[in-house]
């Protein structure tokens, strides 16, 4: 809204250089663009391709390489599990002695063995054979529990990969809000150039019409400067944000002229700590990754004890020893004297202890983080509530007045410039906050392990 003319009436009656340069500033603004602009400045063009933060979220969850690297590690973690439920391999064992090696017995040794002295006979006769097979028959059900004490590692795994994608997430919904902010600050440096170029040219006019000072002619435009440089800068946080997403998702995922899509605006949250600290404490991965880590402690400890039971070998053996053939069966079974194992059942029984400790100390952490994310929610929550109650408004219409003052020769220039310099000021400040607010929400979110809140 522009001001009442009332006001800017008194202004023109003590202000002796109204009149010419307001007629400059109707006429010019009237043909539109008084004289041809010196710097344009104008938004990218929008990619051909919009994704959403869902659509970025998902997308990083199938195409992010460490996510996938980090997803490998259960499939490695499952094929230890078919290892660890196989049984032992039978043992196959034979030999044959006292076999002639150079020439018949009857050549090598005639009187021992006169000629004609057959081979097959000398070898029935005179060689021995041993052909057997055994096996490990282990004890204490160690197989059964190798297995289980894997199946808990591979369970703990997930959780430990579930809290990477939940990481993964806040991190692209942080790079998200930053790309937006970007483009916001793009889109406000580029309207910011667009118009300031407008009072450049305008004031140029009235300087050669002799209303304006060549003093404030040049203080236009060092101002200008500023706004020209903060557009650039703009462009270049918007493509480096969007190469670092881009990074994120998986750089295959998207082509190169993507561009982002979506609100960027204020979404009030209703929820009270207690409820979010109770979901987190149902919905967190690492902390059921610390609950899980008990649970593959005690699997561990009781392996190690079962490790500790001594097994048998049984072997079975046929044996040819000069022509007469026998059979014999062997068992075997280690004296558990000194080694029962003791050390490593020692060490898993206060591994448990560990894990223990630990998953108390993932429940303490869970609740710190919740309590510090709301924290954080709340107080950039009173922030953003603080533009949005007037102060936005108010930057803007002061800024209009005192353009239309400047216009009209009621302000001087230096008040028009610090009007826009806190109208700017206020916008880049309201449009942080924002980006901070969203990301103290995303924060929360991944606090509270999942993106539906209560």
């Amino acid at each position: 809204m522009r001001p009442k003319l009332s006001f800017f009436g008194h202004c023109r009656t003590v202000a002796w250089r109204s009149t010419g340069p307001f007629v400059l500033w109707a006429a010019l603004i009237s043909a539109g663009s008084g004289s041809a602009l010196h710097a344009q400045a104008t938004v990218p063009p929008p990619g051909s391709v919009k994704i959403t933060l869902d659509d970025a979220i998902q997308l990083a969850l199938k195409h992010n390489h460490s996510l996938l690297a980090a997803q490998t590690t259960i499939l490695q973690s499952q094929a230890l599990e078919v290892q660890a439920n196989l049984r032992p391999n039978p043992t196959f064992f034979t030999d044959w002695e006292y076999l002639p090696v150079f020439g018949s017995p009857s050549k090598q040794n005639p009187s021992l063995y006169p000629p004609p002295y057959p081979l097959s006979q000398y070898l029935g006769d005179n060689t021995e054979a041993d052909m057997g097979l055994s096996y490990l028959f282990e004890r204490g059900k160690k197989r059964q529990h190798r297995l289980q004490a894997q199946q808990d590692i591979t369970t703990q795994t997930r959780s430990l990969v579930a809290d990477n994608e939940r990481s993964l997430t806040f991190n692209v919904a942080s790079q998200f809000f930053s790309v937006q902010l970007a483009e916001s600050t793009l889109e406000l440096a580029t309207k910011d150039v667009k118009s300031f170029q407008q009072t450049v040219d305008i004031s140029e006019v009235t300087y050669k019409a002799g209303g304006m000072s060549e003093d404030d002619l040049l203080k236009t435009k060092l101002q200008l400067l500023q706004y020209q440089t903060d557009y650039e800068q703009a462009v270049l946080a918007r493509e480096q944000g969007l190469d670092d997403l881009r990074n994120m998702l998986g750089y295959e995922s998207v082509p190169a002229d993507y561009d982002v899509a979506g609100p960027f605006d204020y979404q009030p949250l209703k929820a009270n700590l207690e409820d979010l600290q109770l979901k987190a404490l149902q919905n967190r991965p690492d902390l059921h990754a610390a609950q899980q880590g008990v649970t593959a402690a005690t699997s561990q400890w009781e392996l190690q004890k079962a490790i500790g039971k001594q097994d048998v070998t049984v072997s079975a053996n046929y044996s040819h020893v000069n022509g007469i053939n026998a059979a014999s069966v062997a068992m075997n079974v280690p004296l558990a004297i000194f080694n029962r194992n003791q050390g490593n059942i020692a060490q898993t029984r206060y591994a448990i202890t560990q894990a223990q400790e630990q998953e108390k100390g993932a429940t303490d952490q869970v609740m710190t983080d919740v309590h510090d994310a709301y924290a954080g929610l709340r107080e950039n929550d009173r922030i953003v509530v603080h533009y949005r109650s007037g102060y936005l408004n108010m930057a803007e219409r002061d800024r209009e007045i005192s353009e239309f003052a400047y216009r009209h020769g009621g302000a001087s220039l230096l008040d028009y410039l610090d009007a826009e310099r806190t109208y700017r000021a206020t916008q880049l400040a309201y449009r942080q906050a924002l980006a901070s607010y969203l990301t103290a929400l995303e924060q929360l979110r991944e606090a509270v392990g999942t993106r539906n809140l209560p």
